[in-house]
């Protein structure tokens, strides 16, 4: 029995979607480590997000160079969501880094990822569909999980508020960024839309730690050497290549992944203990993903918007 040529492309499709999903969560646990990272810097935390731009936007534009990638031609047409996108991605950054040294490490990760619900509200809004079934399950599940994960910590913490605050306003920036480099991904490469968006980021971070008068010249460059190299090539890297294959309903539930990988760094390295919450808040978020990743897509026409 021979394949045809319709069995051949959707293994190859299932194939690419398979390894774009291995993509997204290594992406996810690195960039899980950022946190950490952050605190670990000895400048202020607006300018560990300009170092962690810049240190990283060469590197990311020679890869793509190095790739084959014709950068400046890519480019055509979409200067201004490039830019655009730097412009949310400069304002997330600078929010979240804030907000990480007045919250506890899963708190700031979770809220900093509040993009989890927003994307694929803007996914199922662009696609004119109702989430199935399966896919809302999925989505209460996460919800709850979500919940689970820094409910305990916060009514033991209020002092936490303003820190979470900062980290929600953080991600709700990031999803505006995901939805900008979305339409990029459709038709540039990952490795040159990252490194064009990362590049417009870096002169408002700096404008706003000299602003706000941080520290800028470090001492140790380790942490922040690490902040480039894993969380923006590598974890960023990975994520905005996910970005153009996965739908917007996987991206934002994968990211519930961070805030498990920073609630056990939290634990190990800051004795940030961990509860029953936290473990049941972990399963059913890793129920969700395997819901959303084995789920039919089945969408459900919207109703025609008044006007259109």
């Amino acid at each position: 029995m021979h394949e045809g040529p319709t069995t051949r492309k959707a293994v190859s499709r299932e194939s690419g979607n398979a390894i774009a999903f291995a993509a997204l969560m290594v992406g996810n646990v690195a960039l899980a480590f950022g946190p950490w990272f952050v605190r670990l810097t000895d400048v202020g935390p607006v300018a560990a997000a300009f170092w962690r731009i810049s240190l990283a936007t060469p590197v990311l534009l020679v890869l793509a160079a190095a790739t084959g990638g014709r950068l400046l031609s890519s480019v055509r047409g979409l200067g201004w969501i490039l830019i655009g996108s730097g412009v949310l991605f400069a304002g997330d950054l600078a929010a979240w880094h804030v907000g990480i040294h007045h919250t506890k490490l899963a708190n700031a990760t979770l809220f900093g990822n509040a993009a989890t619900f927003v994307f694929p509200l803007y996914g199922f809004l662009v696609a004119r569909a109702w989430p199935t079934r399966t896919q809302g399950l999925a989505l209460a599940l996460a919800a709850i999980g979500a919940a689970l994960l820094m409910g305990r910590s916060y009514q033991l913490a209020p002092q936490n508020f303003v820190g979470d605050l900062l980290c929600l306003l953080a991600g709700l920036l990031y999803a505006g960024y995901f939805i900008l480099m979305s339409r990029a991904r459709q038709t540039m490469p990952p490795l040159p839309a990252l490194g064009f968006s990362s590049a417009a980021a870096i002169l408002p971070l700096l404008v706003s730690a000299l602003v706000l008068g941080e520290k800028i010249m470090p001492a140790n460059w380790t942490p922040l050497i690490s902040l480039a190299l894993l969380s923006q090539v590598l974890g960023q890297g990975l994520m905005i290549y996910a970005l153009g294959r996965l739908s917007p309903l996987i991206i934002g539930l994968a990211l519930l992944t961070q805030p498990i990988v920073a609630a056990l760094v939290g634990w190990l390295y800051y004795g940030e203990t961990l509860g029953v919450a936290d473990f049941v808040g972990a399963a059913l978020v890793a129920i969700a993903l395997v819901l959303v990743r084995i789920a039919p897509p089945r969408p459900l026409p919207l109703p025609p918007v008044s006007g259109a």
